[in-house]
This record gives C-alpha cells, structure tokens and sequence, in this order.
C-alpha cells in the first residue's frame, strides 16, 4: 500500500516548505491573501488539535491569541476575558500609571480560587466610604471582611448593606460579627486548598463566602463559592484558562519608553512603574513601540532585564532579522513582528515604511530560531485562515481590530442608524498620541499641530462578546490544522506547504457569483 502520508513528486514541485517558498520570493513582500496553505493527509480530526503555546518561560497559553495593547482594545474586562478562554490579553498604557495599574490587579484578582489578600475594610469607616471605593476602582462585588488596625478579623461587611440608604451608618454598625462568621485555619488547607474549599461549599448550603485566618486570627485569604465552581467547571472546558501558579489569571501590560524634559530616557519613572507592575503579579510587560529596532526601545529591554532577570518581556515591533536579533540579545524573550499591516495604521503611507506581514514574519522566525526567542504576528488578521498562516511562522497571533467591537473593550459605545458601533483607533492617530501614545512613534513632546499621524480613528460594529469571537477564530484554526494533519501548532510549522495565489485566486477564495442571505459567521 502506498505511504499515504508522504508528499508525491508532482505536490512537492508546486507546494513548497517555508525554507524553499519564501526564498524563491525573496524578491517580493508577501502577505496573507498572496498565499494558501495545501492541503496533506491527515488522520487529525479539528477537536482533537492542541493549539497550546509558549511565549516565554510562565507564559503559557492554551490558544495562540492575544488582544492587542490598544486603548479601545484591552483593558480589565478585555484581559480577563482572554485570559478564561486560554489567552492573554495586554493592557494597553494610554492611561495614568497608578490606573494601569488598577487595571492589572483587577484581572489579577478575578476569580483564582484563594483570594490571598482580599479587599478588606475597617469598622471604622462608613457605608459611605465603602460605597465610593466601590465606584472608584470599579469593583463587582460588595462583600468585605473587617479587620482592625492589627490585621485580625472582626466580621464580615455583607453586600445588603452596602447601600447608599446605609450611607451613614459605621461598618461597625452594619457587620455581621467574628462569631457568626465561617473560617477556616490555614493549616488546613492542605495541598488542594480548591478540592477543600469545594467540599466546604457543598457540606454548607447557602453560604458563599469562606475566609482563611491563621492561628492569632488574621485575615490571610478568601474563598468565594462562585470562584470555586467556575474553577472546578475548567476541568471539562476544551480549552482552559490561562493561569499562573498561583492559579490567577495571566496579565500583560504594555510600558513606554517615556523620556524626560531632555528627551532622554526616564529611568527612574519606567522601573518604579515596571517594579510596581510586578509586584501586582503581572505576568509580562511588552515595551510596545512602532519602532522596535531602536537604542531607546533597547534600552529599555535592557534596564528591565538587569533588574527583573525574571519577569518576561515582549519587545517591538520589527519586520528584520537584525530587529529580532538586536532585542533577543537586549534580553527580550518574544518579539512583536509587524509594522503597518493593522486596519487602523498608515504607517505605511505616511512613512513609506514596513514589509508586508508573511514576508516580515519569515525573515524574522530565522533570526527568531537562531537565537531561541518566540515570534508575535502582529497585525494584519482579519480572518481565521490569517491566523493559520501566521502561525505556520509564529508562536502566536496578536489581534486588535477583531476584538475592538467586542462588548469587553473599551471603546466609545455609538449608535448610528439603528446599528451599534464601538470607536477603534490606531496608537498612531492624533487622537491616541494626544492621550499618551505620542512615544510610541518617537513624537513625545512635539505639539500636537506638528505630529505626524500613522493611524485613523475608525468605528467598528458591535460584536457581541469575546467568547463568541472567539469560538469562531478557535474553530476555524482546528480546520485548518486537521486539513494539514497537524496535531500541535509545531506540527503545523513543520509541515506548512505554500503555494502563490493570483488576485482571481483570491475573489474564488471568497463568496462569489451568489446573492449572499447570511454571512458565515
């Protein structure tokens, strides 16, 4: 019987391995409509892909997708969001440093079983007082425990009164005290706190909060009953999601190389910041800029690295092997491959710069190799046959205008003829860099009549929520790898076959000759 699994002669002649295709075309930049992908034999059904990756070391994701660091893209909910279906999502830094910050600790502290420094209140204070920390920093819940100045506990402060009825009433007045309180002694824990919490929950109906104390009685944790189920409910979910080792949600979060009066680099501002991004738990800062191969984006990777040998870093963005190179030996560990392939950026027309993506992201996985950093395909996806072909040649996918009309981000809601549409903008466009994307492009400090613009601001149609997104990315990234029998996505960069595709290749590729009724999605 023939090798069924073996290419012929007259396949191999036509579909072509990355090492021979993209040599063949050195003298052209490729992009993802330019080329297909051929078809192999396969024995892989799509359910049964793996689509797991590996960024950095702790940086593991269970779908190769990451929402962009754009400020109508990803913040809090964005990040949370990607982060429960197996992603990451990187919050974007158009904001004042104390606010990303906020942001970062919020995803942080989203459900990951033991709570281990829950917000805590004093009795002291008034309803009041709660009530607007609540309003401030955004919090969905309104259950709290009380502890004195000492850290012990006194109580609990329950949801139903927190309300404004009750403003001026003392949390004091309003708990419900110590000994009507459920704990547990952290010795008890054990080495499954989660197996014990879930057995707590079920031998006590309608109790939905157990706190963790020590043997003085101090405050030193908080299980929460939605948490529990959520987190016991992953283990039949297909992808699950992406967690550190504490069992906390992953979290990335872009930095700027933001200079001083004199133009040089502030140092002291960006690793106070940096610092204080880690010690809130975030998993990996991306020193985003739109010109990655640059001394002061190096810089930064650099400071970075010697203080937090640890902390992982993505770096960019390039479109050169002498990029890639230049940052993985600054100390970066993933870099962001892309410049001018996004809906929203001009860079391309205002500067005359960048390489198509395929193009960029080939030259780039060579040096990548070489020096055993990962690739980021940055920009240019609109589909999910996009995403396959990035990641014949990436780790993973960063994506932006597919997520800008999600409910999660964070974009202006805006009506218009009866149809909902979010704001989306490109870091470059004048409104971004007026709100603090200026360094991004190497203009901070230029008045904003002298900016040169590199994006537009844009409006995209709702679409409804992240898992919905992204169940139809998912989907179709498994059809892609089945029809190339690829098992993991290192199968299916070792086994990519390309092949050039003409503009009349490209229309039979889409809907044609019909009065199309409903759209694929």
């Amino acid at each position: 019987m023939a090798n069924t699994q073996a290419q012929s002669d007259v396949d191999a002649e036509f579909y072509k391995p990355a090492e021979t295709f993209f040599p063949a075309h050195h003298s052209i930049g490729l992009t993802y409509d330019d080329v297909t992908l051929a078809t192999l034999y396969s024995e892989i059904l799509p359910r049964d892909t793996q689509l797991d990756t590996v960024l950095a070391e702790g940086v593991n994701l269970n779908i190769p997708i990451i929402s962009s660091d754009m400020d109508t893209v990803t913040e809090a909910r964005m990040a949370i969001a990607m982060a429960l279906n197996g992603g990451l999502g990187l919050i974007h830094y158009n904001m004042p440093e104390k606010e990303q910050l906020s942001e970062v600790s919020r995803v942080k502290n989203h459900v990951h079983g033991l709570i281990e420094d829950p917000i805590k209140v004093a009795p002291e204070q008034l309803i009041n007082d709660v009530l607007k920390m609540i309003d401030e920093r955004r919090f969905s819940f309104s259950t709290f425990p009380v502890v004195d100045a000492s850290g012990k506990l006194i109580g609990l402060l329950p949801g139903n009164v927190v309300k404004p009825r009750y403003a001026k009433k003392k949390v004091a007045d309003a708990l419900t005290p110590r000994s009507q309180v459920y704990t547990i002694s952290e010795k008890d824990l054990a080495s499954n706190p989660i197996a014990r919490a879930d057995r707590f929950f079920t031998d006590h109906p309608g109790i939905h909060k157990l706190l963790v104390v020590d043997d003085q009685d101090q405050l030193r944790g908080l299980f929460t009953m939605s948490d529990i189920e959520r987190i016991t409910a992953e283990r039949n979910a297909q992808f699950k999601p992406a967690r550190d080792a504490q069992f906390r949600l992953i979290c990335g979060a872009a930095v700027s190389a933001t200079r001083n009066a004199f133009g040089d680099l502030d140092h002291d501002r960006i690793m106070a910041h940096v610092e204080a991004l880690a010690e809130r738990g975030v998993d990996v800062v991306a020193v985003s800029t739109a010109h990655g191969h640059s001394k002061g984006v190096g810089d930064v990777v650099r400071m970075i690295r010697e203080a937090l040998p640890r902390l992982p870093i993505i770096a960019g963005n390039v479109t050169s092997a002498a990029g890639v190179e230049y940052l993985a030996d600054c100390g970066a560990n993933s870099i962001k491959i892309g410049q001018g392939p996004g809906s929203i950026c001009t860079t391309r027309m205002v500067a005359g710069v960048g390489i198509p993506q395929l193009t960029a992201l080939y030259v780039a996985s060579r040096a990548a190799a070489q020096r055993g950093v990962t690739l980021l395909a940055d920009g240019g996806i609109t589909k999910s046959g996009d995403i396959v072909k990035a990641l014949t040649l990436a780790q993973a996918t960063i994506c932006g205008g597919i997520f800008a009309g999600c409910q999660e981000a964070p974009g202006q809601l805006m009506e218009i003829n009866g149809k909902l549409f979010k704001q989306y903008r490109g870091m470059g466009s004048l409104a971004a860099m007026k709100a603090g994307s200026a360094s991004r492009y190497g203009q901070q400090g230029l008045a904003v009549r002298k900016m040169a613009a590199e994006g537009v601001e844009a409006l995209k149609e709702v679409s409804g929520t992240v898992d919905t997104v992204l169940t139809q990315l998912i989907g179709g990234i498994q059809s892609g790898m089945g029809y190339l029998g690829a098992t993991t996505l290192t199968d299916l960069r070792s086994k990519a076959r390309f092949i050039r595709v003409t503009s009349a290749g490209q229309r039979e590729a889409a809907p044609h000759d019909v009065v199309e009724v409903k759209t694929g999605s």
